[in-house]
């Protein structure tokens, strides 16, 4: 089973599940006091109509203030801590080197979404020439036929159908 240890918010003293007390302040930061002593020493202005401000280095019980004066030791300079910090800086460049090749990536395709809203466009302009060449050689052919040639050219048409019609009836009158 894991019991869960908090660490009291100004001696630093581990507290056991059952005691101590939690504070909340108005901006919602958690406070964990083991004792009242403690608590008065850290109070706020939130809790108390008093405030004793005294940092918690200056007070002998307090582990900050073993820390200070190098009663307690610390594991600051190992061995182990220093392989650590080797491998994340190692871990840190191939995440950069990732994040670089990402970016990359990212520019290509945003350069190949430009080449192909350029090609596109200049689909749609060659398909608009076409259509409009389309357009200007019916209007040409219109034009060139005037009234007059249009009367014309119908009577042409005529003519030419009726001496078909007449030579296809003389040759069923000869059978």
């Amino acid at each position: 089973m894991v019991i869960k240890i908090d660490l009291c918010s100004f001696s630093e003293w581990p507290i056991y599940p059952g005691h101590g007390r939690r504070f909340v302040a108005k901006d919602g930061r958690l406070f964990y006091y083991l004792n009242q002593k403690s608590r008065a020493f850290s109070a706020r202005k939130e809790q108390f109509a008093f405030i004793i401000q005294i940092k918690s280095q200056e007070i002998q019980w307090t582990v900050a203030l073993r820390r200070l004066n190098k009663k307690i030791k610390t594991d600051e300079g190992s061995k182990n801590e220093e392989l650590e910090i080797l491998k994340f800086k190692e871990l840190q460049l191939v995440f950069g080197q990732k994040k670089f090749e990402e970016e990359e990536k990212k520019m290509k395709k945003k350069i190949n979404l430009e080449t192909r809203k350029a090609q596109a466009e200049q689909a749609a302009r060659e398909i608009k020439e076409r259509k409009q060449k389309q357009i200007d050689v019916q209007k040409q052919q219109r034009k060139g036929v005037t009234g007059t040639q249009k009367v014309a050219q119908k009577a042409e048409t005529k003519a030419s159908q009726k001496a078909v019609a007449k030579t296809a009836g003389k040759q069923k009158g000869k059978k």
